[in-house]
């Protein structure tokens, strides 16, 4: 029997297609944004001296029904089926997503947000330190890092119309036709964000040589590229889907895509964790323009610092003791992934590293997964960033990585030196 035709297939492939059908208009990370004008009437006030929480509204929407089908959906799923276990988890996602942008500008959001998302306080896999405490670590390295020492190229600032025509031009040249457009957007809260065949960035936003690598990388090659593929599956068009249960392993695959790629630079893993420190003191009590005034004292010019401030603060009441926390996965996913990797070499199984960037998925679905790439059910990624599809290249730097972690800094330096070896 063809496996594609198998009745638990059918099935399921018929329950995915429910779940895309219903999850349609559930546009989360659309829903949270503020309105526009926001930011230039409170910076024009603040350079006045008038300090005035943002007050953004939002729409109210009604997604009863929908939350319904979501419910019917997991229960009709099979709990011991790799298909099932993914409907089940991706539909109770969507659900909670559902409910969250019913409760935009309440303190619901909060709670709602840290089930989707997770919390600073987490420890990171492996039982390691939280994520605050990661980030910590890094803005501590960055701080102490003269910033004198980059090279003069690196000072150079691009603006956000010359970066559009030189990713267009990159990606055209990658795909050999128009695939993906680069287009920019004057309401975009984010420097940029990607869909399967459109990346947009920020209007008036300044960017350096390492942000136009890292979008490339991140943006182009990991969120658009997933969403490409899972478009070619023919079972499970939700593959192609941003559900919020497969965020910290999309965001941590993008961020070890910089890294791996020398893409990423201690400034860019400072603004990242700034923004889990952020979180945390929302969700201490800070209120918006206390979060706002964080982000100034770390260096971040106002039109940044506000930008940095209203992620922590979208959907939720902005008078402290509550934040949209997807900010929190990037570290913890960026570590999720590594060790991932790192595991694959060393059970021989890099080749799910490449299955992973056939639709949007977590590492426990790849997992999952496995037998049924290998029986032809789901396709491998029709599309793939050079540093994946060079297997070699790639297990040369992970197998490097599985041996120097085994060494430990504190028993070979002395003194504050590393002796000769």
């Amino acid at each position: 029997m063809n496996a594609v035709a198998n009745p638990d297939i059918v099935h399921h492939a018929a329950l995915d297609a429910r779940m895309v059908e219903a999850a349609r208009d559930i546009r989360l990370l659309a829903r949270v944004s503020w309105p526009a004008g926001h930011e230039e009437h409170f910076l024009a006030d603040y350079a006045r001296g008038v300090v005035k929480l943002p007050q953004p509204e939002y729409p109210r929407v009604d997604y009863s029904a929908t939350r319904a089908e979501f419910d019917a959906i997991a229960a009709a799923a099979d709990p011991q089926h790799p298909l099932g276990q993914y409907l089940i988890e991706s539909a109770r996602s969507w659900a909670l997503a559902a409910q969250l942008c019913e409760n935009l500008g309440t303190q619901a959001v909060s709670d709602l947000s840290i089930q989707l998302f997770g919390r600073p306080d987490e420890c990171l896999p492996g039982d390691g330190p939280t994520t605050r405490e990661a980030a910590r670590h890094f803005i501590s390295i960055a701080d102490e890092l003269d910033h004198e020492l980059m090279a003069p190229a690196e000072h150079v600032t691009i603006s956000a119309t010359a970066l559009q025509l030189q990713l267009q031009r990159e990606l055209d040249d990658y795909f050999d036709a128009r695939v993906i457009e680069v287009v920019l957007d004057p309401d975009l809260i984010a420097k940029a964000a990607a869909g399967a065949t459109r990346i947009r960035l920020r209007h008036g936003a300044a960017f350096s040589d390492y942000d136009r690598h890292q979008l490339l990388q991140h943006e182009a090659f990991v969120h658009s590229l997933t969403a490409l593929n899972g478009r070619e599956q023919p079972v499970l068009a939700s593959m192609a889907l941003s559900s919020p249960r497969i965020t910290a392993t999309q965001e941590g695959l993008a961020t070890f895509a910089e890294q791996i790629t020398g893409s990423i630079d201690i400034g860019r893993m400072k603004r990242i964790s700034l923004r889990i420190e952020a979180v945390a003191m929302a969700l201490g009590g800070a209120d918006f323009i206390e979060v706002f005034r964080y982000f100034l004292g770390a260096g971040q010019n106002p039109e940044d610092s506000f930008a940095s401030a209203q992620r922590v603060f979208r959907g939720v009441p902005t008078t402290g003791g509550y934040a949209f926390t997807k900010d929190t996965v990037y570290l913890r996913g960026l570590v999720g992934v590594h060790t991932f990797f790192r595991w694959a070499l060393r059970e021989q199984k890099l080749q799910l590293c490449r299955w992973l960037f056939a639709g949007k998925m977590t590492l426990a679905d790849v997992q999952r997964f496995e037998p049924l790439f290998a029986d032809g059910v789901l396709k491998p990624a029709r599309w793939l960033p050079q540093w994946v599809a060079r297997a070699n290249g790639l297990a040369g730097m992970l197998a490097f990585s599985l041996f120097a972690n085994r060494i430990r800094l504190d028993k070979i330096v002395a003194d504050g030196h590393v002796p000769d070896l």
